[in-house]
């Protein structure tokens, strides 16, 4: 996986350099395309392939049946309405305490392609590939695959901690490790929990869903704290 993207990271940079449409920034939505296709993308085809191969069916990896699916996705709704103010405190911490010892503060990439895009289709698309893509591929791989996998050689803390750890380090941002760090822990212990991918995938998923909408809406919350002299803007 970290092969396919780095080979994916080099052809986005020849198309810069070529000065092909949508690659000529950093954050044109070429650049988002590529990274999620590389990541992501390698990620949807070795699932198919591990299902192949172990001869499992997509309702049995995914936990999409059972006495216990109905409670398994409240059980995520409501660990995600506990995580997310937790996680955007962090976030809003870390920003602080990095700008502290003098390390530059910018938003994820990810971010600043999404409030840059202008054209509605290509908003539902990012945002399909946040919401659908990225959850189940990441779930897969952190929580289904390594997680236990690491865990089953006798280190349960490694697991929980470094997997973890991966999951945060692989958004290539200091600002939100620490949060998606925070982020992959509660999305572990509700796998242990429900005993069900499906669980952490469906938070994963509101997780995004709910950054999306807040960046979606965030000129017009700019401009109504613009009228608010006493509350300061938003970055």
């Amino acid at each position: 996986m970290f092969a396919c993207y780095g080979f994916v990271a080099l052809t986005a940079l020849l198309l810069q350099k070529c000065g092909v449409a949508g690659f000529q920034n950093p954050d044109d939505a070429g650049f988002a395309l590529l990274g999620t296709l590389g990541l992501e993308g390698p990620a949807w085809v070795f699932i198919l392939v591990f299902l192949r191969l172990h001869k499992i069916n997509w309702r049995d990896a995914f936990g999409l049946r059972g006495p216990d699916l109905k409670k398994s996705l409240m059980l995520a709704v409501g660990v995600l309405a506990i995580t997310l103010p937790v996680v955007w405190l962090l976030q809003g911490l870390s920003g602080v305490a990095l700008e502290k010892i003098g390390v530059p503060v910018e938003n994820q990439r990810a971010v600043e392609i999404f409030v840059g895009l202008k054209s509605s289709w290509l908003r539902v698309g990012f945002g399909f590939f946040a919401v659908v893509i990225a959850p189940v591929a990441e779930e897969f791989v952190f929580r289904g695959m390594l997680y236990p996998f690491v865990k089953q050689l006798g280190r349960p803390r490694t697991a929980l901690f470094g997997v973890s750890a991966l999951f945060a380090a692989i958004h290539f941002d200091a600002g939100t490790f620490v949060p998606l760090f925070a982020l992959a822990l509660a999305l572990t212990w509700l796998y242990e929990m429900t005993d069900n991918l499906l669980a952490p995938i469906a938070a994963h998923s509101l997780f995004n869903a709910t950054n999306l909408v807040a960046l979606h809406f965030l000129p017009q919350i700019n401009d109504f704290l613009q009228k608010s002299p006493h509350i300061q803007v938003l970055k």
